[in-house]
């Protein structure tokens, strides 16, 4: 681990101003805020909180994790609100903040689905119940709001909340880890907002305590527990200990397994408290973990999770994918465990995985227009599968709309003494480095296009480092500063070390060849089928481009593939297109001789993955087989 972990610039000082970036943004801020707002509120959620203020009971509306959807929507609300202002949705926020504030118990406790059903069953099934993953999620939306309106309110009632868990859980309390996590990374995060040691030791006893103690046995000891919770919920084998990470204590576990949402919240606070602890032994353990995942359960798309049964993790190169599940929670949790494992790394193959992920497992979640998703997310579909305007289990909509709205955290990184630039996206920020006021100002093409600008300015000349990832996808970089260049290797960074006097501009050039690539020969459903990308984005062919049906096409292993940026499609796209074959000559033949086979040759037009189902309905393939007389 690093000496000295590189922490995120905070929303408030990166401003984005990115041809990409922006259009989602704003959609995320016009249409896509709004949007979930009057869906919790439609569906019950608000509702909750108003009849728990009012001193009713019973009447509880929607999934027993109900309150956490209010408290992401208020953490990407904190982050529009951050980047700008916005009186009417500062308003809105304001509104349901005193809400939540007004339906906390006076011991801190709060959650709507206890407190209207089962007042007196606190506690009693914390891994079905989500009572923890709830509060980590209000302590997340408090820091937040915290930090984008300078209000307490919110951070009052999530301390009050941490400090009744600390009451109630520990050595002398409770010894048992939530079903769903969450709370942990939460509580690193109050720890650094409010300085109070406890909660960092109490985020460190969760991830230790997990794999050690299952103590509750809720069906035989509590049957009462699970009155009007899904059957699904308490039978079956998903809820075997290895679906929420206990099978074994965190440090021994080999591979990444079960519920893939819980994992990577459980990984991102471990990451976090052996950072702040100095646990080697942890951290060690973390990323052996990783490499397990992105060497061996990873989607091409940087997708995880592969089956919808227990929404989990299976085996090694176990990646199907007209059945992937791939949740866009899952791939939003990706992105802040690699976002965490590089603040204590400062290595580069942690924003790889994530610029992966970013481009498409995370952004194919929602539709152009803001107000559809995907909750899985198929590699290959025949036309009947499309995104929905909200779920029962409605996770996944505000994750994204949080993320989207905080995208400012995941681009920089600084100890203090170097400046990292994790992800090109055009954009604004100002920091100290060196003891000096600096602002970075970053002028990028991505995902399009490979040129990248830089201008450095500082108060005054400083010598400070300026790391500049190199992406592992890139082929021939170049860089430079006033014209001289730079070594720069794919997959590191560049650290530019020099004093800094404002006159300087650093220029990089990142070729986005189109590329055929295969999968590992264990992947069953690609042997034999390549897919594309460019740059960061990954390709699917849809039958809105083709006359003839995808299953017939075949994509050779050579040949030129041409991009074309098409501003009229998809809100703005590059394409890719090259030589296809459709398979002759098959009239009245059910089987043919491979030295026999014929095709015509034709043209393909591939799309980025993430825009896939905006258009006419049909069928969509990542994975497209090559012919078999290659």
């Amino acid at each position: 681990m690093r000496e000295r972990p590189l922490r995120p610039l905070d929303v408030s000082t990166v401003e984005v101003h990115d041809d990409f970036w922006d259009p989602v943004r704003e959609t995320n801020r016009e249409e896509t805020v709004a949007h979930q707002y009057e869906r919790i509120d439609e569906g019950g959620c608000l509702e909750n909180f108003r009849r728990v203020r009012d001193g009713e009971s019973g009447g509880f509306r929607g999934m027993v994790f109900e309150d956490s959807d209010a408290y992401k929507w208020l953490e990407a609300a904190s982050y529009v609100l951050a980047s700008g202002e916005d009186p009417a949705l500062r308003e809105r926020v304001d509104r349901v903040v005193d809400l939540v504030a007004a339906a906390q118990a006076d011991d801190g406790y709060l959650n709507t689905f206890i407190q209207l059903r089962q007042p007196d069953r606190r506690w009693t099934n914390i891994r079905m119940v989500h009572e923890l993953y709830c509060a980590g999620h209000l302590i997340e939306a408090a820091v937040a709001h915290h930090r984008a309106t300078g209000d307490r309110t919110l951070l009052d009632v999530a301390t009050a909340f941490a400090d009744h868990v600390d009451d109630v859980f520990g050595p002398d309390g409770l010894e048992a880890a939530p079903g769903h996590e969450e709370i942990e990374l939460a509580l690193v995060r109050l720890y650094r907002e409010t300085g109070e040691r406890r909660y960092l030791d109490l985020a460190r006893y969760f991830v230790d305590v997990r794999g050690r103690n299952d103590r509750f046995d809720w069906e035989t000891d509590h049957p009462e527990d699970i009155a009007g919770l899904p059957d699904t919920w308490h039978t079956g084998t998903d809820w075997d200990p290895t679906y929420y990470q206990s099978q074994a204590p965190v440090r021994e576990q080999a591979a990444v397994e079960g519920h893939s949402v819980r994992a990577m919240y459980l990984f991102s606070g471990a990451v976090d408290v052996a950072g702040e602890t100095g646990d080697e032994d942890l951290f060690g353990a973390m990323e052996r973990l990783w490499e397990n995942m992105a060497e061996r359960r990873t989607y091409v798309t940087g997708g995880i999770g592969s089956t919808e049964h227990g929404e989990r993790f299976t085996e090694d190169y176990d990646l199907p994918n007209d059945t992937a599940y791939a949740e866009t929670c899952a791939a939003i949790g990706s992105v802040f465990w690699n976002r965490r494992l590089f603040a204590h790394t400062g290595d580069a193959r942690y924003p790889d995985l994530a610029e992966r992920t970013l481009y498409n497992a995370m952004l194919v979640g929602q539709s152009l227009d803001g107000t559809e998703y995907f909750y899985d997310n198929r590699l290959a579909a025949d036309g009947d599968v499309h995104r929905s305007g909200w779920f029962e289990c409605a996770c996944c909509p505000p994750n994204l709309a949080r993320l989207v709205a905080g995208l400012e955290r995941h681009l920089y990184a600084t100890d203090g003494e170097a400046l990292y630039v994790t992800q090109y996206v055009s954009s604004t920020a100002e920091t100290i480095l060196a003891g000096t006021p600096v602002t970075v100002d970053v002028e990028s093409g991505f995902p399009w296009d490979g040129e990248v600008s830089l201008t450095v300015d500082p108060d005054e000349p400083t010598a400070f480092d300026l790391a500049l990832r190199v992406p592992e996808w890139c082929v021939d970089p170049e860089l430079a500063v006033d014209g001289e260049p730079v070594d720069a290797t794919p997959g590191e960074f560049a650290v530019l070390s020099r004093e800094w006097t404002g006159d300087e501009t650093v220029t990089a050039a990142f070729p986005m060849a189109p590329r055929r690539v295969a999968a590992h020969p264990a992947v069953e459903d690609d042997v034999g089928r390549v897919a594309l990308e460019r740059g960061p984005v990954v390709y699917c062919l849809e039958d809105a481009d083709h006359d003839v049906p995808l299953d017939r096409l075949r994509l050779p292993t050579d040949g030129d593939l041409s991009a074309e940026h098409r501003p009229d499609l998809l809100g703005g796209v590059t394409t890719l297109s090259g030589p296809a074959l459709d398979p002759a000559g098959w009239d009245g033949d059910l089987y043919r001789a491979v030295d026999d086979l014929d095709y015509d040759e034709t043209k393909f037009t591939a799309v980025p993955y993430y825009a896939w189902d905006n258009r006419e309905p049909g069928a969509m393939r990542v994975w497209v087989p090559a012919p078999l007389d290659e």
